[in-house]
């Protein structure tokens, strides 16, 4: 029986932080729902051309103290870029610690407000060895 990949799930403490990180991505909000008598909201998020490859950040309106400090029993969520450098200069200049820097012009890992691991990955060909990336140290965990 075929299966058909419709999203991967995030709970978020803060909304609108976290869509901003996202946004900051390039990804963009595709639906939201906002439920009243369950007091949450469902904020689908992909980047353009891609809408069905969303992540969808879940946030409860009353908070949710249940959430683990550490999100890494979560893995990460993937995405490709045409230049892992520019994106991960962008994200740098918007304050987004680059915790495992493209080093070898082909993967980079950085975290979300709510601790979720994002790995960037090259499309084609490693890019050559740049600075400050070739001699950058990787930063906390990823």
């Amino acid at each position: 029986m075929p299966l058909t990949y419709l999203h991967t799930m995030v709970r978020v403490k803060d909304l609108e932080a976290s869509m901003a990180f996202y946004a900051l991505l390039g990804l963009r909000e595709t639906r939201r729902i906002d439920n009243d008598k369950g007091r949450f909201s469902l904020v689908f998020m992909a980047p353009p051309g891609q809408e069905e490859c969303p992540v969808e950040l879940t946030y409860n309106w009353d908070g949710d103290d249940g959430l683990p400090s550490d999100s890494r029993h979560f893995g990460h969520l993937a995405y490709r870029t045409s230049d892992i450098y520019a994106l991960c200069q962008h994200l740098m200049d918007n304050g987004v610690t680059i915790n495992r820097p493209p080093r070898d012009g082909h993967m980079a890992f950085v975290r979300s407000p709510d601790n979720i691991s994002i790995e960037l990955l090259q499309e084609g060909d490693n890019l050559p060895p740049a600075e400050p990336w070739a001699s950058m140290e990787n930063i906390g965990h990823w």
